[in-house]
């Protein structure tokens, strides 16, 4: 049988490193001892409660889906999950694919039907994680009281010392105090992020030293800072928590159920000047009207950033999203008005209906389409053949290891090398089905002649003739559009790109 092993440690400590050696010194030997095939090792260095953060348990139950493996092997039920729901799940996947548990400890074996024990261990488990979630949550609402901070990442102009927030001996309690003047004097949000963007103003998430920090300002980041009640000196903390320790979802606790010191640390804000922009935010606040939509709505894009171009009605066209939300500093306008558009659309369509009443036309797409069939079908061919050999150099590399005839080191690199090939190869495959699936739909070119007629015959570029002719719009700088057309054959497309 070919055996998948699954280890898990809580911490990346030293003594939780020989763990881990341990664990797979002991599944090495029973998998020595039994005779079986080692699959794969999965290791994930987090808390048994939930699968979010535990990639190799989420690809493990992936594999076990397509039936890679045969029996999964764990130290104990609580190495898998500490979370009955989740321990439930993965006994049930194993059945449903004929696919066996056996845990170190005895507890389950589904070689031998042992299985009567599976739910109570699963129950005990998950209830200790919740004794030890609730005292950790207690521990929090203590320090919490005693006007200590006890977030991630203190807010924008303050620091951390000693459990208090201290305010911050840079420029950022100014940006705080310049964001509250600038919307207390008329300004919006996005005015004013993109203000702060312009003269390159560090963001939260870069002072925080986030590892996705970025340099962008956002209207919701302005948002955040100006509905914060940390700065005038308040300290409010267990607005949200964990709803149980089986899940990542968080719920919003009642207001009334807040941690709220007044006073707990120095102010950069007056109280007056906070209270007064929450009273605009309340006032400004209104139900937006439903959007128009306008005609290349979520199919035009900016060629340089990518970004939807957004409709400006005293433009009578369209300019770049990022553009318009950030200004110049990250892209440029690339402007061009609606009926420019629509009157490039229809050129372009009679310049194609012209191209499409050539015979040569048809029979060059069918001459080549016949062509790069053969050439892509027999790399195909190929291309498989190399996959499966890479697969058995993998298997050998795996019984060697178990074998002890390579050193773990050899074993990784055989294994990186082989894997790296076999991502390529398969990146590799899907184009070519890709493209064979194309080359086999022999109806796309009749159905782009028919496309065309029929709007050649009622020439009206409404929502549902762009949508039908038209995949996407890329606006070039200098206003002119690169069209690329909803074809079903990609062959066409090299006859007839913009």
């Amino acid at each position: 049988m070919k055996a998948a092993i699954y280890i898990r440690v809580s911490t990346n400590k030293e003594e939780q490193k020989q763990s881990l050696k341990n664990q797979e010194e002991l599944f090495m030997n029973l998998i020595t001892e039994k005779g079986w095939d080692l699959y794969d090792i999965y290791l994930d260095i987090q808390s048994g409660t939930k699968t979010k953060k535990r990639p190799q348990l989420k690809r493990m139950i992936e594999d076990a889906k397509n039936n890679k493996f045969d029996i999964i092997l764990a130290k104990e039920l609580s190495r898998l999950a500490r979370n009955g729901q989740l321990s439930y799940e993965i006994r049930n996947l194993a059945e449903n694919r004929g696919i066996h548990i056996l845990t170190l400890d005895g507890a389950i074996d589904t070689l031998t039907g042992n299985t009567q024990m599976f739910g109570l261990y699963a129950w005990m488990y998950e209830q200790e994680s919740q004794r030890t979630s609730d005292r950790v949550k207690s521990a929090l609402s203590v320090r919490a009281k005693n006007g200590k901070f006890k977030g991630s990442n203190p807010p924008y102009g303050y620091c951390v010392e000693n459990g208090h927030l201290k305010i911050r001996d840079d420029f950022s309690p100014n940006v705080v105090r310049r964001i509250f003047n600038s919307y207390l004097s008329g300004q919006g949000f996005d005015s004013i992020a993109r203000e702060l963007l312009e003269e390159n103003i560090p963001t939260p998430s870069i002072v925080a030293g986030k590892k996705n920090a970025t340099s962008i300002w956002h209207g919701s980041s302005v948002r955040k800072i100006l509905e914060n009640m940390h700065y005038i000196g308040d300290l409010v903390q267990q607005r949200e928590t964990t709803i149980s320790v089986t899940t990542e979802k968080r719920k919003k606790n009642n207001p009334a159920d807040y941690v709220v010191i007044e006073s707990a640390h120095k102010a950069i804000i007056s109280k007056d000047d906070f209270y007064l922009a929450q009273q605009l935010m309340s006032e400004r606040k209104r139900k937006r009207p439903n959007v128009k939509r306008h005609l290349f709505s979520n199919i035009a894009f900016c060629a340089d950033c990518g970004k939807s171009m957004h409709y400006k009605s005293g433009r009578r066209g369209y300019i770049c999203g990022t553009f318009n939300k950030h200004g110049r500093t990250q892209c440029s306008n690339h402007h061009i008005e609606e009926i420019d558009l629509i009157e490039g659309i229809q050129i372009s369509i009679n310049q194609m209906r012209s191209n499409l009443n050539l015979e040569s036309v048809q029979r060059d797409i069918n001459k080549k389409i016949t062509k790069d069939m053969k050439r892509d079908q027999k790399r195909l061919d190929k291309v498989f053949k190399e996959i499966e050999s890479l697969k058995n150099d993998k298997t050998a590399a795996l019984r060697l290891k178990i074998r002890g005839e390579i050193s773990d080191e050899e074993y990784k690199m055989l294994i990186d090398d082989n894997s790296v090939q076999i991502t390529e190869l398969n990146e590799e495959k899907v184009t070519l089905e890709k493209r064979l699936l194309h080359q086999r739909q022999n109806e796309g070119f009749q159905k782009l002649i028919q496309q065309i007629q029929e709007f050649i015959q009622n020439p009206v570029l409404d929502e549902k003739m762009v949508h039908k002719l038209i995949e996407r719009i890329e606006i070039k700088e200098d206003g002119s559009p690169r069209i690329y057309y909803r074809f079903s054959d990609p062959y066409m497309s090299s006859f007839f790109a913009q």
